[in-house]
């Protein structure tokens, strides 16, 4: 699943490409694509101008210019394409928009193949993000993420340390903190030096602390490289994949040596998730 990098990559190609747009004809190839929505999108999308983008966690979403949001959610292999009218042709295809700006016609498509992902037409609250953002509706349940400016890693730290599941569940848990997954999880832990079975009860506050500041620096290296992409279902809206899976240290690496110590990288599996670490080097 794209994690808070990708999702942050496709959201910054969006906001290059689209942002000043009006929406013309929508066409909704599946339903499923549309779920959750009480309003048809074929109807109430034309006319409205995109006037901005936004992210928190892995949800992003465009403002309108009627002042609600289209709240975007990737799931396993949502893809926000654009790109020439008619451009692209995959069996795949759920949503195709078309969008007139000052560039001429451009077309917005949604690609996904396990039918996991969403557009919904949600309302804003009122501004709660700083520098007048606003949160959509549909997601109060989600935490901040450690790249909003007022993001507090102490007392995220403090809550992470309220909980008795293992590290990297927590890590995961988006109503602690948002946008990490499996892959940046496992190498925030390593970087840390955090194993991923400990209780987050057992964690000392400036671990817990490092484990946050160490998830937002690999985070921002991955943004840099483009995201990580293990496959074609992750890729930017122009198509382009991402390079950071060159630059692992834990996630997918058992049986390879540790990079700090030659230490052979163990797999084992947490609530059902595989997450690979380092048995010498991550002993706290």
């Amino acid at each position: 699943m794209p994690e808070l990098p990708e999702v942050e990559v496709v959201r910054r190609g969006l906001d290059a490409h689209v942002v000043g747009s009006t929406f013309g004809n929508v066409d909704v190839l599946h339903p499923r694509a549309v779920r959750g929505n009480d309003v048809d999108l074929a109807e109430v999308l034309p006319g409205l101008t995109v006037t901005g983008t936004d992210r928190r966690g892995k949800f992003m979403w465009l403002t309108l210019s009627d002042g609600s949001a289209l709240l975007v959610h990737l799931r396993m292999s949502g893809q926000m394409l654009v790109g020439e009218p008619g451009l692209v042709d995959s069996p795949h295809l759920r949503i195709r928009a078309q969008l007139m700006g000052p560039g001429g016609v451009k077309e917005l498509a949604f690609v996904d193949q396990r039918t996991f992902g969403s557009w919904q037409y949600v309302p804003l609250t009122a501004p709660e993000l700083g520098e007048g953002r606003s949160l959509p509706a549909a997601i109060p349940h989600i935490a901040p993420d450690p790249f909003e400016p007022d993001f507090d890693a102490v007392a995220t730290a403090r809550k992470m340390r309220t909980k008795n599941s293992a590290v990297k569940t927590i890590l995961l848990d988006q109503s602690v903190v948002s946008g990490i997954g499996s892959i940046y999880a496992d190498e925030a832990m390593w970087a840390a030096g955090v194993k991923p079975t400990r209780k987050g009860k057992a964690l000392r506050q400036r671990d817990a602390v490092a484990l946050l500041e160490e998830s937002q620096a690999v985070m921002a290296r991955a943004l840099e490289a483009g995201g990580t992409s293990f496959d074609s279902l992750y890729v930017n809206v122009n198509g382009a994949s991402g390079y950071f899976s060159r630059s692992l240290n834990a996630y997918g690496q058992a049986g390879k040596p540790c990079a700090r110590c030659g230490t052979p990288i163990s797999r084992t599996v947490i609530n059902g998730r595989s997450s690979y670490y380092c048995q010498v080097c991550q002993t706290r």
